[in-house]
């Protein structure tokens, strides 16, 4: 087969039906939220404009855990500062930040966070999509930890992206067992 011929079959591709979107009830006692990379330099409305409109759900999302007094975590790109958070989902100073390339595991102290607060499951929301979330939710599964992913709630700079993200976590060996779709309105704590 030709390359020529490779590409061509990948355009051809049939699209699969898209996964199950199911309500989810937690414990805020061991359920973390992971916010991830919701920064000023790439969720704005020039470069992630996709990013700027999942901020209503996140921040929703963000009221709700901190009313039910769950552990919250907060990810920056490697050459971000905690000031290049957005403004409307700023951490409390009470809420830890860690800081790394796609995987908020690699090089921090997120999992000694997360086992020091007795965490088993973790939502996780954020941009970069095909980075941060695939790669830290990656991380999370590998760690046995449960995943909680509400698609409303990630975004990246291409719709494709995000979708191929969302199947990835679904039917990937490594996460498919551990991981929950869901949207922010069906998480119920």
């Amino acid at each position: 087969m030709t390359n020529k011929t490779i590409i061509e079959e990948w355009f051809n591709i049939e699209t699969p039906s898209p996964p199950e979107i199911k309500e989810v009830i937690i414990n805020p006692d061991s359920t973390a939220l992971l916010i991830l990379d919701i920064q000023l330099n790439n969720c704005n409305e020039e470069s992630r404009p996709r990013c700027v409109d999942s901020i209503p759900k996140i921040k929703d999302l963000l009221d709700l855990a901190r009313l039910k007094k769950m552990f919250i975590v907060f990810a920056l790109t490697s050459s971000a500062t905690k000031e290049n958070i957005r403004s409307e989902v700023k951490p409390l100073t009470t809420e830890p930040i860690v800081q790394s390339g796609v995987d908020k595991f690699y090089g921090t102290n997120l999992e000694e966070l997360l086992e020091k607060k007795g965490i088993k499951q973790v939502i996780i929301v954020g941009t970069s999509a095909h980075g941060a979330v695939l790669n830290t939710a990656t991380g999370a599964a590998a760690r046995q930890l449960k995943i909680i992913i509400p698609i409303d709630c990630l975004s990246a700079s291409h719709p494709y992206a995000e979708q191929y993200t969302i199947w990835h976590l679904a039917n990937s060996p490594g996460t498919r067992r551990n991981v929950i779709l869901t949207k922010a309105e069906l998480v119920k704590i």
